[in-house]
């Protein structure tokens, strides 16, 4: 069962027609035929409180986010948040900022509370992550030299790069040969700042 599934399910039990659930969310019955074929990308985060309350779910149960899942091999998997943005300066996870949602397997990411995917934007790190690749990352605040880590430079939108520590302070390396490293001292990560996100642990991408 998707959350088009479960809107569909729990309109039905209430009750409502297409058209009454649209009003009642201050859309069109078109828009809820496109939530009840599984078209949820663009609904809002006041929309999905609104159908909890509704319906007396929570959000994570109209959203599908409450049960076990597999892949196509059966292999068990959790959801992971894709976020559009990082930015310092405000809660990222929040379900606004959320761009849909990635399925990753529990022997990476366990229950997928210390882990994001974010969707690469730019060519700085090509070959090896493209444009609109996903990648999971594991939110921490330090790394090991060769990660590739994602960092917040003066609370703008986070960057990947290859990260590399010393004793005076850190490079963020990209692959693309066109662009310059980025060099911090300890100093200025503090003062910029600079601050360390995570480390990604795995890249999704589709063909």
């Amino acid at each position: 069962m998707n959350m088009g599934d479960r809107i569909k399910q729990l309109r039905l039990e209430k009750g409502l027609t297409q058209e009454e659930l649209g009003k009642y969310i201050g859309v069109k019955k078109a828009a809820i035929m496109k939530y009840e074929k599984g078209n949820v990308k663009n609904m809002k985060r006041s929309s999905i409180e609104i159908l909890s309350n509704l319906f007396g779910v929570t959000p994570s149960y109209l959203m599908c986010l409450d049960e076990p899942k597999t892949d196509k091999f059966g292999n068990p998997v959790v959801s992971i948040p894709i976020l559009g943005t990082v930015k310092a300066g405000y809660n990222y996870l929040a379900q606004e900022n959320w761009i849909g949602t990635v399925d990753v397997e529990t022997s990476l990411v366990g229950d997928g509370k210390d882990f994001i995917a974010l969707k690469v934007h730019g060519d700085s790190m090509s070959p090896v992550l493209v444009e609109d690749d996903i990648v999971i990352i594991k939110k921490q605040e330090d790394f090991e030299n060769g990660d590739i880590v994602v960092a917040i430079i003066n609370g703008d939108e986070a960057t990947i790069k290859k990260g590399k520590k010393s004793e005076v302070g850190i490079l963020l390396q990209p692959l693309n040969s066109s662009y310059e490293p980025l060099i911090f001292t300890y100093d200025e990560m503090k003062t910029i700042p600079v601050t360390i996100v995570g480390v990604v642990k795995q890249l999704k991408r589709e063909f």
